[in-house]
């Protein structure tokens, strides 16, 4: 069975996109990658090493209009004989993969976190998070978005050939003005940890600290949606139902009192760590660790902590 595997080229040799390419091997005998934009087509060639079998790389076509896109991966879809097409759960995916559905005539299993089990079954996220639910597409074609941080890339070293090509998808409906990028280090969908503040903060100029602490632990950081609302963190950086939604390995809150929206987009974290001076705030109750305390006296002792034992291991 062949499957096709689509991300943006803008994202290099990133972890959201090994993690799709090594998906799409455990469920497929040939795994194709289709991409479009700037790349650089040796980074794309390190695909082969999480079991792709060829790169189709489309440079011209730079663009994230979900009609244009739609047709460009149908059309290759259809000529490289995939029945199964795979994405990362993102707001491209998130705008193409039903444009798809009804142009393949395909199923469509939305936010998947686990590979099919024996019966077909696709495990997935329902409720923002709060259940989980079997999905079972019976159409000959299907498509899954696969949510970040679901399954660890493997290594297989395949061999890999990067395949320029063109296609014809049409006028982009869509102008782009400008273009914005985040700033930071490291990309949120991307973070293993991810330190986060609230208006436990009390002000932008006490962001310091989360961000000593982000550095000493290489996180990223992050903020709640009041935090981003008044202006003191850019909106970027929101995570939670409303703005990005995330699954590193370890969220650390900080001075934020975890209203159920908030809590939605982060819930998928492998370890969700909570400080809080107020012992009821409803984030404990979803945390794995909480810490009752000063967020001001909490983080850089826990900064010197982690800097010293780094410093000792070294």
């Amino acid at each position: 069975m062949t499957v096709l595997v689509y991300f943006k080229a803008n994202l290099g040799l990133s972890k959201v996109a090994t993690e799709i390419v090594t998906y799409a091997k455990k469920i497929g005998e040939q795994v194709i990658v289709l991409t479009n934009g700037e790349a650089d087509a040796n980074t794309l060639a390190q695909y082969g090493n999480y079991g792709a079998s060829k790169v189709l790389w489309d440079a011209d076509t730079n663009t994230t209009d979900n009609q244009v896109l739609s047709r460009l991966i149908g059309s290759i879809a259809e000529q490289e004989g995939a029945k199964t097409i795979i994405f990362t759960h993102d707001n491209i995916a998130k705008a193409v993969a039903p444009r798809l559905s009804v142009k393949l005539r395909a199923g469509l299993v939305s936010g998947a976190v686990d590979l099919p089990n024996s019966e077909g079954l696709v495990k997935v996220n329902v409720f923002s998070g709060k259940a989980n639910g079997f999905v079972k597409v019976s159409t000959e074609n299907k498509i899954i978005t696969l949510l970040p941080n679901s399954i660890q890339p493997e290594v297989t070293s395949t061999n890999c050939p990067v395949e320029a090509i063109k296609t014809d998808s049409g006028e982009s409906a869509i102008k782009v003005l400008t273009t914005k990028k985040p700033e930071g280090e490291i990309p949120l969908p991307e973070a293993e940890i991810v330190v986060s503040g609230g208006r436990g903060l009390k002000g932008p100029e006490n962001w310091g600290i989360v961000e000593n602490l982000a550095k000493a632990l290489g996180a990223a950081t992050a903020c709640s949606r009041p935090v981003a609302d008044i202006g003191w963190r850019p909106h970027h950086e929101h995570v939670g139902q409303t703005g990005v939604a995330i699954r590193p390995n370890l969220y650390i809150a900080a001075g934020i009192s975890g209203a159920i929206q908030h809590l939605a987009g982060v819930n998928g974290s492998k370890v969700l760590v909570v400080i809080n001076t107020d012992p009821e705030a409803p984030f404990f109750k979803a945390a794995d660790y909480g810490v009752i305390g000063d967020v001001f006296e909490v983080l850089p002792r826990l900064t010197e902590a982690i800097e010293k034992f780094k410093a000792s291991s070294n």
